[in-house]
């Protein structure tokens, strides 16, 4: 990756004009990172290129983390109008590739990650929109929107929309938290020599119910999370919380939504963005959402997948599509 034009000149401005730059991993977004070094000092600069991207729902987030303990990445420096934000660098090792290399530490870190969770959402939530029930429809549909008819498959979306409009309201009460809405183990850094985690892409917060961020973390899009641990980590949420007896419907509930969302999503980073790699995982999303349907209250939104992408229609959609 080439660092934008606008880097020199924002980086000499700020302290950095002896520093090299070089790139590090991206994400699904149009958003690029590079660190820079200059002596014994490194930092992350962010490329969020205007119109595609602002930055300053990142700032606002990382500042409001911040000010309440948690470990988000100071914010350096910023110019709004080349979209340029310069990061603290929280080093390179995450919490997949540590589970990876030693999964004897899978279960502490995936505690300490449902602890960051119950402290955040003992935090009265963030000045951010909610998460209503046009929103959830609108993710929802991205399943109808891009995999249906990646498989050749023409959908019913009145019923489509009907099914969920059934089981959707138990999301919707309650106290709304502090939802990051991407909080899984390839946002998580290790800081430090324990399990402490530092926290990354939460640009899109949203207030919304305590188990959102739960399913992200436990139907891991990018990694495989057993059921057994799933299991375990929610028995240690709910020690933590007072969760009520409508939890594991609300879980459920946005587990199937969540995974409706990314299945669509990874289908359009292969169609309209060519990045073929997120089809290859829309199999696991797969796997997460039947365990999701699987529960009583998901009937309505079951049924419809029934009728309309049978289980032999379920996978990777660009193999589906051939």
């Amino acid at each position: 990756m080439t660092p934008p034009a606008a880097a020199a000149a924002f980086l000499a401005a700020h302290g950095w004009s002896d520093a090299t730059i070089d790139p590090v991993a991206g994400d699904a977004s149009f958003r690029r990172y590079f660190r820079v070094r200059a002596g014994d000092r490194s930092a992350i600069l962010m490329d969020a290129p205007p119109p595609e991207e602002d930055p300053q729902p990142f700032i606002d987030i990382a500042r409001w983390l911040i000010e309440r303990g948690f470990a988000a990445p100071a914010i350096h420096a910023t110019d709004l109008a080349t979209g340029l934000v310069l990061l603290e660098d929280f080093g390179d090792v995450r919490m997949r590739e540590t589970i990876d290399a030693d999964p004897a530490r899978e279960a502490g870190l995936y505690r300490s990650a449902i602890d960051t969770l119950v402290r955040l959402q003992r935090e009265e939530a963030a000045p951010v929109p909610r998460y209503d029930l046009a929103v959830l429809h609108r993710e929802a549909n991205l399943m109808t929107e891009w995999y249906c008819p990646a498989i050749g498959v023409t959908p019913d979306q009145a019923a489509y929309d009907l099914a969920w409009d059934a089981v959707l309201g138990t999301t919707l009460h309650g106290t709304m938290v502090t939802v990051l809405r991407d909080y899984h183990a390839e946002n998580l850094m290790l800081l430090g020599d324990g399990d402490a985690l530092g926290l990354l892409d939460f640009q899109d917060a949203l207030a919304g119910h305590p188990a959102y961020d739960l399913v992200s973390l436990l139907q891991d899009a990018r990694r495989d999370v057993a059921e057994t641990v799933e299991t375990e980590m929610l028995a240690h949420y709910r020690a933590a919380t007072d969760a009520g007896e409508d939890f594991d419907t609300a879980y459920a509930v946005l587990g199937a939504q969540r995974n409706a969302k990314i299945v669509g999503i990874f289908t359009r980073l292969w169609q309209r963005d060519g990045k073929p790699r997120y089809a290859a995982l829309c199999p696991r999303v797969w796997a997460y959402l039947d365990r999701d349907l699987a529960h009583p209250a998901l009937a309505p939104v079951k049924e419809w997948f029934d009728a309309t992408i049978p289980p032999e229609l379920r996978g990777n959609p660009m193999e589906l599509s051939a």
